[in-house]
């Protein structure tokens, strides 16, 4: 029975696929060859029947160009505003993103897809605009001109003769939900455009003379229709994907290329890369390896010639795994949808005794799919005649299987003494095991043969002579020959398929352990280590990277004197490989790969050879892509980790820089309007009474001493947080702090009550006294700002354990937020608008200097109503006064 269950991995990708795509929006494109076939009308018209069928619909931008038609359509759909915006000195209006995102609309028209943004706008292109709209889940109807992907911008501009530089990644292409052809022949695209209903009509001759020529138009739209043809074929792919459809859907030609590993079989990829050519075809190159081929290195080497040939022409060389090549190329080629299959009619004749040859076999088992046979026959016998290499190696597998064969007929001599002759066949078949195992099926075979020979002729009678008396062991020998052989080939083919395991165990393994210490870096020299440590032992060549600067100028991260910067310049700028090995630049010492990302390249790695040549296994080279690929990546990774890392550093300290302003601006312009207005209150008043003119003054002294305060507030706290606190630690007592504190705060804590509770026998505390004096008047400027006149002030102190506390509370509001460790933030204020002085630094202060002194500070409510600010010190191990006052007593005993 056929296995009609789909690929597990093909079918985890279109899974994945599919899970991504139902979290974001679907995007609709309206594609066509250029402008004027009618995308915008289409795609107003689409709009239009969705708003009649109850879905929200908004437009978010389109430009009708002055099309009466256009603007027609546009009736009764709700346009969201534009955001003005300077763009080259003048005003000019964008798309408004944010508008949009809380717009609530289900599907949003956003026309001209490739558009640029003007300079200062959240993302520089309007398609990474439509990329957000689609994470936020909002449907997206989009138009696009098929000069505008990225992939066939230059095609293009070789067609029209001029550079498009508004690009969109054929990423944004490819993922779209959908994509509508909007199509018109090139003559009624003329006829439209003449009629003035595809530009201004000051615009009509100048665009017939240079884009709208009718050779242009039909380039074009061969173009768009091919793109879009291609979408549909991946479509297609995916579908029989998931339905585990193995047959063959001809929906796009595609040709299949089948070799062997014989030189002979260049002519043959040659004549396949002709045929795409003229069929404009995608092609591949497959050659099956089985497991029991051997190791010969002719072959391996005109596999290798075949590969770079193939890859040279434009082909995709694949080299499958299987047993039996029928098989094996049918089920990769169903899995490609394959549509005809090129094989090489074998030159010379051959017969396999009951079996079919590979085509008629191919032919019968994939009758969907077309055969072509190219004969060989007249290729040069110089080129066919395939040349054993290593002989000395196949020699000394005969020899060693020889000694073999000679060491077991010794052992089975002696064996011989106590047991029969049909006893000791097992021997031999050991030994033919044994060296079928360690040096392949040739040698395998001829220790087959050798062992049948000895055991004829060293141990049936008569001995010594290939004759034999009971005919009865002619069948022995042909049985013990055949097991013997296929005994071999079976060893030889696990000795084969252990060894491609294990080289491809070696590449997963490899290649996985890379992509885990990528994905866990975060810095440069990270990747640079990992690139030293586990690549360069990986290929036995010596690796380095290469990133580039701000101005996109490549730098070497090691080693700079072994590479050439110009060769891995030219590598980066172009996204190729070159250097040596490679047709690009061959004479460099070294091989240069791009380093690939999803965005952009992001670097080169330079592979110099080690004594050893760089290997061109096909195998080797995919692992070293792969490996590329991974580096590439991480390297992107990194580029918009320190992208986001700087863009938060600026919006922080945009951020901090707008509230110091904004804070600084208020709170600094009032006490000075307050001075400049009571100084000028004293200068112009004649016969001010004394007592009126000591209030201005006294008013004039606070309002100064408020400005002093917070400069010094802002002062202090720059300074801590750049140097750090300076202390002058010594020992005190609380109650002086205390009691100094409140005397430095009398004038503007008045009328409130003040009571204090300091126990008497409160110990020493090892502090700055200034600072902490700073700490209790910040406090008290605190509850004086934020309580009535009424309010009774409460300061008390205790000692618990190895600590010491201070308590300032008050019996006012309470505190203004429910979070009160935010109030430590700096500039954070219990009300976010309010005409009480001050910019929220005093508290911030309070923290930075009890934290240094090791202590904390925390606010709390106090019940029933009112603040507390809690201030805990360490205690330490006070001096010790009394013993010294007993010293001095016992030394002057009359004082």
């Amino acid at each position: 029975m056929v296995d009609q269950r789909p690929d597990p991995d093909d079918l985890l990708e279109v899974v994945k696929d599919q899970t991504h795509r139902s979290k974001r929006g679907q995007l609709k494109i309206f594609f066509g060859a250029c402008a004027g076939v009618g995308k915008t009308f289409a795609m107003l018209q689409a709009a239009r029947q969705l708003q009649a069928d109850g879905v929200p619909v908004g437009i978010g931008i389109v430009e009708t160009h002055g099309r009466k038609d256009t603007q027609e359509l546009l009736e009764g759909l709700p346009v969201l505003p534009r955001k003005t915006m300077s763009g080259n000195g003048r005003p000019t209006t964008e798309f408004d993103l944010d508008g949009a995102l809380v717009s609530g609309y289900k599907l949003l028209v956003v026309d001209e897809l490739a558009h640029t943004n003007v300079a200062g706008s959240r993302h520089a292109k309007r398609w990474q605009d439509v990329d957000e709209l689609l994470d936020a889940g909002i449907d997206v109807y989009t138009a696009l001109n098929v000069q505008h992907l990225d992939s066939l911008n230059d095609i293009v501009g070789g067609i029209i003769g001029v550079r498009v530089r508004e690009t969109v990644p054929d990423r944004i292409f490819d993922a779209a939900t959908d994509v509508v052809l909007v199509d018109l022949p090139p003559d009624d695209l003329l006829a439209r455009m003449n009629a003035g209903k595809v530009y201004l009509p000051v615009s009509i001759e100048r665009a017939r003379q240079n884009f709208f020529r009718r050779g242009n138009l039909i380039a074009l739209r061969e173009l768009a229709l091919r793109r879009v043809a291609d979408r549909v074929n991946a479509d297609v792919r995916t579908y029989r994907v998931s339905h585990a459809i193995k047959s063959v859907w001809p929906t796009q030609e595609m040709l299949m290329v089948c070799v062997s590993a014989d030189q002979s079989q260049e002519r043959l990829v040659r004549e396949g890369a002709r045929l795409a050519q003229r069929l404009q075809a995608k092609w591949i190159v497959v050659h099956v390896d089985r497991p029991y081929q051997g190791d010969d290195t002719s072959s391996r080497e005109s596999l290798l010639s075949i590969a770079a040939v193939a890859q040279a022409a434009g082909a995709e060389f694949a080299n499958v795994p299987g047993q039996d090549v029928a098989e094996t190329l049918l089920d990769y080629a169903r899995k490609r949808n394959v549509t005809k299959l090129i094989v090489g009619n074998p030159h010379g004749w051959r017969f396999i005794p009951f079996r079919s040859r590979l085509q008629e076999r191919i032919a019968r088992a994939g009758p969907e799919m077309g055969v072509i046979l190219l004969n060989l026959d007249d290729v040069p016998r110089a080129i066919k005649r395939k040349i054993t290499d290593q002989p000395d190696g196949y020699a000394r597998g005969l020899v060693i299987a020889t000694l073999a064969c000679g060491v077991t007929a010794a052992l089975a001599a002696w064996l011989l003494r106590v047991f029969d002759p049909s006893n000791v066949v097992m021997l031999f078949l050991m030994t033919v095991i044994f060296v079928a195992m360690r040096l392949g099926r040739v040698a395998g075979a001829w220790a087959a043969l050798l062992s049948v020979a000895c055991f004829d002729f060293f141990f049936i009678e008569p001995r010594l002579s290939f004759a034999v008396t009971d005919t009865q062991y002619l069948f022995t020998f042909a049985l013990m020959l055949v097991v013997a052989v296929v005994i071999s080939q079976l060893a030889a083919r696990m000795r084969s398929e252990a060894r491609v395991a294990r080289a491809g165990e070696r590449r997963a393994s490899a290649l996985a352990r890379i992509a885990r210490e990528l994905s866990s870096a975060i810095k440069l020299e990270q990747v640079v280590a990992i690139c030293r440590d586990a690549i360069t032992p990986l290929f036995g060549a010596q690796v380095v990277l290469l990133v580039p600067n701000e101005k996109e100028r490549l730098v070497a991260t090691q080693d700079a004197g072994l590479i050439d910067l110009s060769v891995a310049q030219w590598t980066f700028d172009h996204a190729q490989e070159a250097g040596l090995g490679t047709q690009t630049l061959s004479a460099a010492d070294a091989l240069y790969l791009p380093l690939k990302a999803s965005m952009a390249t992001r670097g080169v790695l330079a592979i110099l050879p080690s004594g050893s040549p760089i290997s061109n296994d096909p195998d080797d080279r995919r692992l070293l892509d792969a490996c590329c690929s991974t580096i590439g990546l991480a390297l992107e990774r990194i580029h918009f980790v320190d992208v986001a890392q700087d863009t938060l550093v600026r919006m922080e300290g945009e951020k901090l820089r707008n509230t110091l302003l904004s804070a600084v601006s208020h709170d600094l312009k009032t006490p000075l309007t307050a001075i400049r207005g009571l100084a000028e209150t004293l200068e112009h008043a004649q016969g001010l009474p004394d007592e009126d003119r000591s209030d201005l003054a006294r008013s004039i002294r606070m309002q100064a001493d408020e400005l002093k305060r917070l400069v010094s507030n802002l002062l202090d706290l720059a300074r801590m947080q750049s140097q750090g606190v300076r202390l002058n630690k010594e020992w005190h007592p609380l109650s002086e702090i205390v009691g100094s504190a409140l005397a430095q705060s009398t004038s503007f804590l008045k009328p409130r009550t003040v009571r204090t509770n300091l126990p008497v026998d409160l110990p020493l505390v090892e502090v700055d006294a200034t600072l902490i004096e700073r700490v209790l008047i910040n406090l008290f400027d605190n509850a004086a700002k934020y309580t009535p006149p009424t309010t009774t002030l409460m300061v008390r102190g205790g000692a618990s354990g190895d600590s010491i506390y201070l308590v300032v509370e008050d019996d006012g509001p309470g505190l203004p937020t429910a979070n009160p460790e935010g109030l430590f933030e700096p500039f954070a204020r219990g009300q976010k608008e309010s005409s009480i002085a001050g910019v929220g630094l005093g508290l911030a202060l309070c923290r930075s200097i009890i934290s240094a002194h090791g202590g904390t500070i925390r606010a709390q409510a106090r019940k029933p109503h009112g603040a507390a600010f809690e201030i805990q010190l360490p205690l330490g191990t006070p001096p010790e006064f009394e013993s010294e006052i007993a010293n001095d007593q016992a030394t002057y005993p009359d004082r």
